[in-house]
């Protein structure tokens, strides 16, 4: 337990700092959120695919395990939401919680620190794939609406276009000036405490409460869904490394994007919200676990 107390106790420091900024200052967190989406986040994608050294077969492995893992995931909340006899706006919210985990705002740092930079190449990889089930997919699966309508408002985010920046440089084999590619890193780099500061703030803002409804949600994404990608990860035989992240992004909590889902494109935005809240807090007792678990396959 001591080996993984470095991965976890410096993620769970920066959303203590952002528990307590979010009870003592006046900061606006659509702002700190729009400032991840827009700037931050995309420039780490783009930083992380210039000078990544992941070769493309593994990082195609890397994203068809995301989508498998996804496939596995839908069909068995759909089996679950028939058994319970769940309404259709319940199971949308079952759907949108199981299906996307924090593998930004808390599975980035907590690879970095338990990884290093090489795992966290591979969990921005991972990022990528669940970015375009997320913005891509999700939406046209809940609103009932094209995929077609869903990859447009997909292609407006700057996140996609960071994407094809990144690997357009990578390819190209272009170095950029001035040493711009210092400043690009830094502004990725500072996404990630700024998005655990975002999620301790949410923490402040949203009752806890478990139901029925966060009960199944909490197996789904914090105990199911990791042992699905071990299972994944075997079967499409991801390297070690890769394998390792696979798993502990797979296990993270509900996403905080997924309220975001559940209000525009149809789901019970209340009981998301909570499945937020119940996820992240029960994480940092199952994420130990993982690691240890992901560390001995």
């Amino acid at each position: 337990m001591t080996v993984l107390l470095p991965a976890i106790i410096p993620v769970a420091f920066i959303i203590i700092i952002g528990v307590i900024v979010g009870k003592t200052l006046t900061l606006q967190k659509q702002t700190l959120s729009q400032l991840i989406v827009y700037v931050l986040a995309p420039a780490l994608v783009a930083d992380s695919l210039y000078t990544t050294t992941i070769s493309a077969e593994n990082a195609a492995q890397l994203l068809i395990g995301v989508f498998i893992v996804a496939s596995l995931l839908y069909l068995l909340v759909l089996l679950i939401s028939y058994f319970f006899k769940f309404p259709a706006i319940t199971r949308k919210s079952l759907i949108a919680t199981t299906l996307h985990p924090n593998n930004g705002n808390m599975g980035l740092p907590l690879v970095d620190f338990a990884l290093g930079s090489a795992g966290l190449e591979r969990a921005i990889i991972y990022m990528i794939g669940s970015s375009i089930l997320l913005f891509g997919i999700a939406p046209a699966i809940l609103a009932e609406t094209s995929l077609k309508h869903s990859l447009k408002v997909t292609f407006k985010l700057p996140l996609m276009w960071a994407i094809l920046a990144g690997l357009s440089l990578r390819f190209l084999q272009i170095e950029l000036p001035f040493n711009l590619g210092e400043a690009l890193h830094l502004l990725g780099r500072s996404a990630i405490p700024v998005a655990l500061i975002i999620l301790g703030m949410e923490l402040v803002t949203t009752k806890f409460k478990v139901t029925n409804f966060e009960i199944i949600s909490l197996h789904l994404r914090l105990l199911l869904a990791p042992l699905i990608a071990l299972f994944v990860g075997k079967l499409i035989n991801l390297p070690p490394l890769d394998l390792q992240v696979f798993i502990l992004q797979s296990a993270m909590p509900t996403a905080v994007n997924t309220i975001v889902l559940a209000t525009e494109f149809g789901g019970e935005s209340l009981k998301v919200a909570r499945t937020i809240v119940v996820t992240t807090l029960l994480s940092f007792w199952t994420l130990p676990l993982v690691l240890w678990v992901a560390d001995k396959v």
